[in-house]
């Protein structure tokens, strides 16, 4: 199973003191940024300056800052979010794990997206590489389970 780390996923109360942490102070350096307004959150890619040419080509990992427009607390490590992994083929990738006793709590259903959860509870979002696979059967039609 071909597998590339894309990006772990914080979730930030105050951006711009996240982004003065993180950039200023830390060093890492703004990717790119998506304001989702439907969904009222930014989301903030980071790279550090050594991966700032790989990150361009989808070569490194990164850390996305997630800020939700609305205030929220974030308690018991609600700030923490996934861990993210581009697989070659979604459908194989979750036939595997089934097949292997891992529940899918967010089945592929769009041909592009899956999640997982570890033994810890720690969730873990896969991505389809490149573009999304037609949807298909038994993914179009499965419920979620449990949370993600």
């Amino acid at each position: 199973m071909a597998m590339n780390y894309l990006h772990t996923m914080v979730r930030v109360s105050d951006l711009d003191a996240s982004l003065d942490f993180y950039c200023t102070k830390l060093g890492l350096v703004e990717m790119r940024r998506v304001d989702v307004e439907k969904g009222r959150f930014t989301l903030v890619f980071l790279a550090a300056p050594g991966d700032v040419d790989q990150a361009k080509e989808h070569q490194a990992p990164l850390l996305e800052l997630t800020y939700n427009w609305d205030p929220e607390t974030y308690d018991g490590g609600r700030n923490f979010g996934h861990l993210a992994f581009r697989v070659d083929n979604i459908y194989e990738t979750c036939d595997q794990l089934m097949k292997a006793g891992v529940v899918i709590n967010r089945p592929p259903r769009d041909g592009y997206m899956a999640f997982i959860r570890s033994p810890d509870g720690i969730s873990i979002e896969l991505l389809q590489r490149g573009e999304k696979l037609d949807p298909s059967e038994p993914w179009m039609s499965m419920e979620n389970t449990g949370s993600w």
